[in-house]
């Protein structure tokens, strides 16, 4: 029999943990985090650099206190821990820093300093007492803040623990090693004007140093789980564009309200219709992997031709693509880019026959295009749980009709008279090989006139 956890382990174990669990997050989701956790480790490097150069450059210009009968500490000190935080920047450039390193940089920046607060007693020939009023004690908050830029709570943590550590060491030491030339006082006034020790004073210090860790580790573990969503939703925002055309993953991921079945707007668009002939019957008769290999390297062509002219894929459909122009995003050009873009898949694909051929297709590559202009409705149709961005209207009916006709029209692409019309007014220029007046296209009520783009 099982049983569950208590609070308290649960709790422990979240803490330990470092908070929300990185199980069950794709692959690529961590590999996001560790890029990010390693950035952050070089910017807290960085920071640390700047704070040892701006401490060094504040000793070297401020003028010097008066009373030092000792050995000065302090440029030792600099100089070594600005060596290990150059020698740990350099490391994390390089790979990927170990805990076990970040743990130790910690004992090191934390040792630093207590040595260098401890220093001064021995500098200014005092009792131990003398160093607990150093107000280079601030630093540490500096050191417990600085590892908040990792998103790692437990580093911010393991900093004040060790913080508080080393302070509570250094009180220990003043209070046994001077205890025969000083004394406990209550007196807030004999605490200041001598080397007496305020219990209380000590005691907030070490509050502080706790209090701060507390609230900084708090805000990590609740920031933490926010970064893993926002690296989450940042690589599916990422992933939705690798299946929708880049405007129309923007459209969705920036919009303030989610679009839902049902939403759409009307525009004026062009409408592209690609098929490749004979597809069916010929893929039938090779092996799978040599039939998505050729068609991924057809819907490559393709999709840089459409997207160079402007155009956004709506959909694969098999070995048929329908491509949208001025749809998605508004153009004063959407019909003279469609039909370039139609007039440049036909060439792009002879182009590449050789590549075709390379791949297995056993026969000549052959496309049929179409295009058409109109006014189309753009928007979400589907039900909860399976939405589909895309477009309908005559305008793609009739696009679908005029490619299936290239067939008995024995043409490679064809548009209408409308469509054509509307392009020479946005500045296409090609002459068409052919107009055909009122033809009958199968699917359609009334006779077209057609224009043979090739």
């Amino acid at each position: 029999m099982t049983t569950s956890p208590s609070p308290l382990g649960a709790f422990l174990r979240y803490v330990a943990s470092g908070g929300p669990s990185k199980s069950g997050l794709p692959a690529r989701v961590l590999d996001q985090i560790q890029q990010r956790e390693a950035a952050s480790e070089r910017l807290i490097g960085w920071v640390q650099i700047s704070v040892v150069l701006f401490f060094a450059t504040l000793y070297s210009i401020a003028p010097r206190a008066t009373g030092a009968t000792g050995d000065n500490f302090v440029p030792g000190v600099l100089a070594v821990y600005f060596a290990f935080t150059v020698l740990r920047l350099a490391l994390s450039y390089r790979i990927a820093l170990p805990r076990w390193v970040l743990v130790l940089s910690i004992g090191v920046d934390v040792a630093l300093l207590c040595g260098l607060i401890f220093s001064f007693h021995l500098q200014y020939d005092q009792p131990a007492a003398f160093y607990l009023k150093t107000p280079t004690l601030l630093y540490m908050f500096i050191f417990i803040a600085v590892r908040t830029l990792r998103f790692d709570p437990r580093f911010v943590l393991a900093t004040g623990v060790v913080a508080a550590t080393g302070w509570l060491a250094l009180v220990a030491y003043a209070l046994m090693s001077d205890m025969g030339e000083m004394a406990v006082t209550r007196d807030y006034v004999a605490y200041l004007t001598s080397n007496s020790i305020l219990i209380g004073a000590e005691i907030d210090k070490m509050l502080t140093i706790l209090g701060v860790t507390a609230i900084l580790t708090l805000a990590q573990y609740r920031g933490r789980q926010v970064l893993f969503d926002a690296i989450r939703s940042h690589a599916a925002a990422q992933d939705l564009q690798q299946f929708f055309a880049p405007d129309v993953a923007r459209s969705i991921t920036a919009s303030e309200v989610l679009p839902g079945a049902g939403h759409g707007e009307v525009r004026q668009a062009a409408i592209l219709f690609v098929d490749v002939r004979a597809f069916t019957a010929t893929a039938e008769k090779m092996p799978p992997e040599r039939v998505m290999g050729i068609l991924a390297r057809y819907q490559e062509v393709a999709l840089q031709v459409i997207e160079q002219n402007g155009g956004q894929v709506d959909k694969f459909l098999g070995d048929g693509i329908l491509a949208t122009f001025g749809a998605v995003q508004g153009s004063a050009t959407y019909a003279a880019d469609a039909l370039r873009a139609a007039h440049g898949v036909i060439v792009a694909m002879e182009a590449a026959r050789p590549d075709f051929a390379a791949l297995g297709w056993p026969r000549a590559f052959d496309i049929g295009a179409s295009v058409a202009c109109g006014n189309v409705t753009v928007g979400v149709v589907g039900a909860r749980g399976r939405l589909e961005f895309t477009v309908i209207g005559n305008a793609v009916n009739l696009a679908a009709k005029l490619e299936s006709a290239n067939k008995t029209q024995g043409t490679r692409a064809l548009t209408d008279a409308a469509s054509l019309s509307l392009a020479v007014a946005q500045g296409y220029d090609a002459l068409p090989l052919d107009t055909r007046a009122a033809q009958r296209i199968a699917g359609l009520a009334r006779p077209v006139d057609v224009v043979v783009l090739a």
